[in-house]
């Protein structure tokens, strides 16, 4: 497109300048007239958060995004740039996206006052228009409104109280745009303060000297809730300022989280030739792990649990799968149990442990996560199904290992001598007699499942055995089992 490439230009296109909230607001009314889908891959918050945001861009507000780690509010604010304008015009040369028509620094003023009509336009595009900066306690006023440079005014020979000596910091550059301030509790209070003001007043002091900057700019911020209190706090003034506080959250729904770590995880790893095969029930499994994980009294609440813990468990799972096809030679790579409990490290650094949890040991309360997901999850396939000849067999002293590395055609051949066992884990599945690395994967849910009743045991080597009597007794309770040692009864 061949834009204006001067004020005179500009003028003769009748371009007009919108505040960048007022240009939100209508490119917002223009998506949802047209029906098009806001914030394309965010999952799960069609009823709950987009709406509320909505709501604070229609009615122009700043906005805060509160929330535990990993609930996408980083990304929803990224998208938000997709609201602006594809491009708009700014004098040529400003540091601050100056408004040909309405210019708020020195250099763009005295510009216009030289050149008039003449003074060259630039353009600039969307992803140009947001500055995003970490809150860290070293952020200084320089940093975010700006400072006087010495070496300009050496070379322009100013003043030091003159504007033009100013270098401009992060949120004038983001003037007719967006500024995000990820983790906001962290941005020390005389800081906070500096934005409020700039806010509210639109005026600062850089250096003692008093500077007004009307920033045309929308603000938003993320922060954990939890950060109030450990890390730091956000101060009244500036949370007052906030027009609208969103609450961000972790899926409600097996379903939503199974479907977020489809978009995420990295398991499409061969094109279009269908080398990976994920049963639902491993989807199934992996994600109820992160919904125990939260519900665990070992876990810290308030630090949450990630969603990124599905989805790195998840492609280390086929990543697991992967080795041992090429290992084994196995042409199809279809993730087990086993290699579950291969991506435990994919779920340690994933969990803030309490007091008792930290003496319990990441390793060994992920194992028990892991258990009593395959248990709530098993349930669901195989509810009023007697395994009642598979388990008496195990009772019998008789043990069965399937190790992670151990071929399809192995494992299946180890699985056929237990009583029953190939036959009923297939009642819920359609799998073909042929299709032996899924008939394993279901047949080591199944014993998982036995396991997670305490009707069986199992070693940290992915071997299966009977439990006693004592064991049986004590079903329901939770890390009590042989995991700890990896010895059989």
């Amino acid at each position: 497109m061949d834009y204006p490439r001067t004020l005179r230009e500009l003028r003769a296109a009748r371009y007009q300048t919108r505040s960048v909230k007022d240009e939100l607001r209508l490119n917002l009314i223009r998506k949802l007239r047209a029906g098009e889908k806001l914030f394309p891959g965010i999952v799960g918050y069609d009823d709950t958060v987009i709406p509320q945001l909505v709501n604070a861009i229609l009615s122009r507000h700043n906005i805060i995004l509160l929330g535990l780690r990993g609930q996408a509010k980083s990304r929803i604010i990224r998208q938000l740039t997709e609201l602006l304008d594809p491009a708009i015009p700014i004098i040529a040369g400003s540091e601050c996206n100056d408004d040909p028509f309405r210019p708020i620094s020195a250099f763009g003023r005295h510009l216009l006052m030289q050149q008039g009509d003449a003074s060259p336009v630039a353009w600039i595009d969307r992803d140009a228009r947001f500055v995003e900066k970490l809150a860290t306690p070293d952020v200084t006023v320089a940093d975010i409104i700006g400072d006087v440079d010495p070496i300009k005014a050496a070379k322009g020979g100013h003043l030091l109280s003159d504007e033009l000596t100013i270098h401009y910091g992060l949120l004038p550059r983001a003037n007719r745009g967006i500024f995000a301030i990820n983790e906001l509790p962290d941005l020390a209070g005389k800081i906070q303060v500096a934005l409020f003001n700039i806010m509210q007043e639109g005026d600062v002091q850089i250096k003692g000297y008093p500077i007004r900057l009307p920033l045309d700019v929308m603000l938003v911020f993320s922060a954990n809730p939890e950060d109030y209190t450990a890390r730091g706090k956000i101060i009244t003034p500036l949370k007052d300022r906030i027009g609208s506080e969103i609450m961000t959250h972790y899926p409600k729904e097996l379903q939503t989280a199974i479907e977020i770590t489809k978009q995420e995880a990295w398991t499409d790893r061969f094109g279009d030739r269908g080398l990976v095969v994920i049963a639902d029930f491993i989807r199934e499994l992996i994600e109820q792990i992160a919904f125990e994980a939260r519900d665990d009294n070992h876990v810290d609440k308030h630090s949450g649990v990630s969603q990124r813990l599905p989805i790195t468990v998840m492609e280390s799972a086929v990543s697991n799968a992967e080795r041992r096809s090429l290992l084994t030679g196995d042409e199809t790579i279809v993730p087990r149990v086993a290699d579950i409990y291969a991506s435990i490290p994919s779920m340690t650094g994933k969990m803030e442990l309490e007091y008792e949890g930290e003496q319990l040991g990441a390793n060994k309360i992920a194992r028990e996560l892991i258990k009593r997901a395959a248990g709530e999850v098993f349930e669901g396939y195989f509810v009023g199904i007697d395994f009642s000849r598979a388990v008496q067999w195990f009772d019998e002293g008789n043990k069965l290992l399937l190790a992670d590395t151990a071929s399809a055609e192995e494992c299946r051949m180890l699985i056929e001598a237990v009583p029953d066992l190939l036959e009923t884990a297939l009642i819920p599945f359609e799998y073909h007699q042929s299709d032996t690395p899924r008939i394993v994967a279901a047949c080591e849910f199944v014993l998982e499942g036995l396991y997670a009743q305490n009707k069986i045991s199992r070693n940290e080597e992915g071997g299966y055995a009977g439990v006693t009597k004592a064991k049986k007794d004590r079903r329901g309770m939770i890390y009590d089992d042989l995991t700890e040692t990896g010895k059989f009864s």
